[in-house]
């Protein structure tokens, strides 16, 4: 018996998948073979899973001995451009772990959606196989019934009237072992009750499945999303609160890319090892309720095939051809003579036309090609669109991971140099008249016009103080007033800028010399100047 394979070549990532090691929890090497019933198969893909669980761990082991770096190993950060790189290494390690975040959450909803294409294809294809089947069995009962119960009544009420007529009652039994002969194909056919509730159940529980995976999948890339986006605008914001908090979350969300990686891989490597041999596996799974020439008749559809319910369907419909041929002879001639027959035998001229147009229908239910569609769709959906959505999960994760990686290690840095800022902030007297603030609210309750420049006194104090600075001109000689104003605030220049000389307004960052210095104003020296200074 030749055979012809059907249309069906497994993609190039199952093969793919279906070579990673399959290896129990005692790493015992075992056969690709799709078995999951056994439990050193299901063995297997749970050592994929701890294979992710140990990339977690390496993952927090070497967030944490970076974080501990962070903290024990702190440099000098008070100089410049000290700062200027760790601001821009974060910025940039922001908007890295921004981008490959937004890449992730893109390709995690492509995948997400390919594998619900697949599985919905998987479910549609057993729901219309069931149908299929449903409809065999619904035919093969209602032809049964119709011959056991209603020919077998006609032909009863038939033999009382014609019992006078030995030709006319040879003729009913004749037809009552017709009758019996297509009961007995019909009984031939393969039960398909069990088939068919195994593929309801079968398809029932993978669209359950299917759905709260879907939704979960979706839930995480909202939420990995929004993580990302709360942790760009707590970075822009400097709020630490904000930054502890996803920091918090990040951490929550690595461990959770990880495990869906893990079960991800798992999902795809069973899948693919079905994907590879799936008529082998069909085989062994029917050999107990259908015999094998039958399964073989639906996998392998060819014409070459000899169809396994051919002989019965042959059977069936001279069976019923010979039953109206005798149908007509008796309304033909044993009406005239028997007029009460005519009923009795048309109902069964009836009942035989409604088994013709059943055996039709069945026909056409049981060619192989239906089903045969049905099962390349299936395996298209799971196969194709189904394992290669997988796959695009499993990048969106690695993505993820990779992205919430950087986010925690940028996170730690910008939330120190934010707390150094604000240390800094804190060191400021809230009383200090070059504090911005203390500027502001003393201007709201100064009635004077304008108010002398701090360094404009500094520079006419002349004799008055201790210091002796030289006297010069500010409309002639800026650079040298701003030099002898240095020399009198601690001889650093940095804290002093040019443009602001002679505009009544103090320097916005002066030396702890220059504050000393205000602080040791006495009273006569304030009387010298009026009352600008109080105000």
């Amino acid at each position: 018996m030749s055979s012809a394979r059907v249309d069906y070549i497994a993609p190039w990532w199952t093969y793919w998948l279906h070579q990673f090691p399959h290896v129990n929890l005692r790493f015992q090497p075992l056969d690709h073979t799709f078995k999951p019933q056994e439990e050193n198969y299901q063995q297997s893909l749970i050592f994929l899973g701890c294979v992710a669980a140990a990339g977690l761990g390496v993952n927090l082991l070497c967030l944490a001995i970076y974080l501990s770096c962070l903290c024990c190993c702190r440099k000098d950060e008070e100089e410049e451009e000290s700062k200027k790189s760790n601001s821009c290494c974060v910025t940039w390690a922001a908007v890295a772990a921004g981008l490959i975040c937004c890449v992730a959450v893109g390709v995690g909803f492509y995948g997400n959606s390919e594998t619900n294409d697949g599985v919905y294809q998987l479910t549609y294809s057993l729901y219309n196989a069931n149908h299929t089947l449903a409809g065999v069995d619904s035919l093969v009962t209602g032809t049964m019934g119709g011959m056991q119960s209603g020919l077998n009544e006609h032909l009863s009420r038939l033999g009382e009237i014609f019992a006078a007529r030995g030709d006319f009652v040879q003729t009913l039994q004749f037809m009552q072992q017709m009758s019996d002969n297509i009961i007995k194909q019909l009984l031939g056919l393969p039960d398909w009750e069990k088939a068919k509730v195994d593929l309801t159940a079968i398809a029932d529980q993978t669209a359950y499945v299917e759905y709260y995976r879907w939704l979960t999948y979706l839930l995480i890339l909202i939420l990995d999303l929004v993580i990302c986006l709360a942790a760009c605008l707590g970075l822009a914001k400097q709020s630490r609160w904000l930054l502890t908090t996803m920091m918090v979350f990040g951490v929550l969300t690595l461990i959770l890319s990880w495990a869906s990686l893990g079960a991800d891989v798992a999902t795809a490597v069973g899948t693919s090892d079905f994907c590879v041999a799936p008529d082998k596996f069909l085989m062994n799974q029917t050999k107990d309720v259908i015999s094998s020439d039958i399964v073989h008749y639906y996998l392998y559809c060819s014409q070459t095939l000899p169809n396994p319910f051919q002989q019965s369907l042959t059977v069936f419909q001279r069976s019923l051809t010979t039953m109206q041929i005798q149908i007509q002879g008796l309304l033909q001639f044993a009406v005239p003579l028997f007029p009460t027959a005519e009923r009795d035998l048309l109902s069964i001229q009836h009942l035989l036309n409604n088994s013709e147009a059943s055996l039709h229908q069945l026909t056409a239910l049981l060619d192989c090609r239906g089903l045969n569609k049905d099962y390349l769709d299936a395996l298209i959906g799971v196969c194709y669109d189904g394992v290669e959505g997988l796959l695009y999960l499993c990048l969106f994760s690695l993505l993820a991971a990779c992205a919430f990686s950087v986010m925690l290690c940028a996170i730690p840095r910008a939330w120190r140099q934010i707390a150094n800022r604000d240390r800094d902030y804190d060191d400021i007297d809230d009383g200090d008249p070059f504090n911005p603030q203390s500027r502001r609210i003393t201007s709201h309750h100064s009635h004077q016009g304008n108010m002398h420049s701090f360094c404009s006194y500094s520079s006419s104090m002349g004799s008055q103080t201790s210091l002796h600075p030289p006297t010069q001109a500010v409309s002639n000689a800026p650079l040298s007033e701003y030099m002898n104003q240095s020399a009198l605030f601690g001889g650093n220049p940095r804290y002093e800028n040019v443009p602001l000389i002679g505009r009544g307004s103090p320097p916005p960052s002066y030396s702890p010399t220059m504050r000393a210095t205000y602080l040791s104003m006495t009273e006569d020296q304030i009387r010298h100047f009026g009352e600008d200074f109080r105000a």
